[in-house]
C-alpha cells in the first residue's frame, strides 16, 4: 500500500512538474491561470488532468481542439513515480529518501527545460541550493560545513572546466547555469558524491557525443545540453556509487 500511495502521489507531482516545465521559461505563473490548452486556451476539466490515464484516454490530443499534446507530458508523469520508486528502493521511507526526492523533483524540470530551451534557470537552481543546504544542515547540524563544501566542490569543478573550455576552444563550452546546477546538487549531497556524479556526467556525455558523431547526428562543434547528463550522473551516484567504486578498486587491485 505504501508503494501504491507513493506512485499515485508522485504521478500527480509529475503532472505539476509539466506545468513548471512549460510555464517557467516563459516567465508565467505556475499557479494561475488553471491548466488549459495553449492552442485553444480552453480550461481543462479535472478528468482531463488525471496523470497518465487522461493522456492515454485522449490519445495524446486536446479534448477540445484535438491539437497533439507533446509526449513529454506523458513521459514526465511516468518518469516521476519511477524515479521515486528508484529512491524508495535504495533508501526506504527515510529522511534520506525525502532529501533525495526533493533533489530529483528539482532535477526533472531542470532537465526538460534545458532540453527544450538550452537554459538552466536561476529560478530553479538558487532556491534549490537554499533548500538543499537547509535540508542537509537539518539532518546533520554538527556537520553544517559539509554541504557547503560540497556545494563549492560541485560549482567549482564545473567553473574550472568551463574556464578551461573557454581557453582551449575560444568559445563558451559550458554555461553558468550548469555551474549553478552543480552547486545545487552539491548542497544536497557530499563532496565524494558530487564529484562522482560530475565525473559520471562527463563520461556519459562523452559516450553520447562519440556515438552521435559516429552516426552523424552530432557535429564536432555542436553544443549539447549538459544538464541532462549532470542529472543522470547524480542518479548513478545516488544509487550505485559505492558499488561502482568497489568494482573499480577491485579491478585495479586496490581491494
Amino acid at each position: 500500500m505504501e508503494i501504491i500511495i507513493l506512485l499515485v502521489f508522485s504521478a500527480s507531482i509529475g503532472s505539476f512538474l509539466n506545468v513548471v516545465i512549460y510555464r517557467l521559461p516563459l516567465d508565467k505563473s505556475i499557479v494561475f491561470p488553471a491548466s488549459h490548452c495553449p492552442r485553444c486556451e480552453n480550461e481543462l476539466k479535472p478528468w482531463h488532468n488525471i496523470p497518465l490515464i487522461s493522456y492515454l484516454v485522449l490519445r495524446g490530443r486536446c479534448a477540445y481542439c484535438h491539437t497533439k499534446i507533446p509526449v513529454r507530458y506523458f513521459l514526465v508523469e511516468a518518469l516521476t513515480p519511477l524515479l521515486m520508486l528508484f529512491l524508495y528502493w535504495h533508501f526506504g521511507l527515510s529522511l534520506e529518501f525525502f532529501k533525495n526526492a526533493l533533489l530529483v523533483l528539482l532535477l526533472i524540470p531542470v532537465v526538460f527545460i534545458d532540453i527544450d530551451h538550452r537554459l538552466i534557470l536561476d529560478k530553479m537552481t538558487i532556491p534549490g541550493t537554499i533548500l538543499g543546504l537547509a535540508f542537509s544542515i537539518f539532518m546533520a547540524p554538527k556537520q553544517f560545513y559539509q554541504p557547503v563544501l560540497s556545494m563549492l566542490a560541485g560549482g567549482g569543478l564545473l567553473a574550472i572546466v568551463a574556464y578551461a573550455g573557454l581557453l582551449i576552444y575560444k568559445q563558451e563550452s559550458m554555461g553558468g547555469g550548469d555551474i549553478k546546477l552543480g552547486a545545487m546538487i552539491g548542497s544536497f549531497t557530499n563532496v565524494e558524491s558530487i564529484l562522482f556524479a560530475l565525473f559520471a556526467a562527463f563520461f556519459l556525455a562523452a559516450l553520447f557525443a562519440v556515438a552521435g558523431m559516429i552516426t552523424g547526428k552530432i557535429e564536432r562543434r555542436s553544443l549539447v545540453p549538459f544538464g541532462p547528463f549532470i542529472a543522470l550522473g547524480t542518479l548513478v551516484s545516488l544509487g550505485y556509487k559505492n558499488q561502482i567504486v568497489h568494482l573499480y578498486l577491485t579491478w585495479i587491485g586496490w581491494q
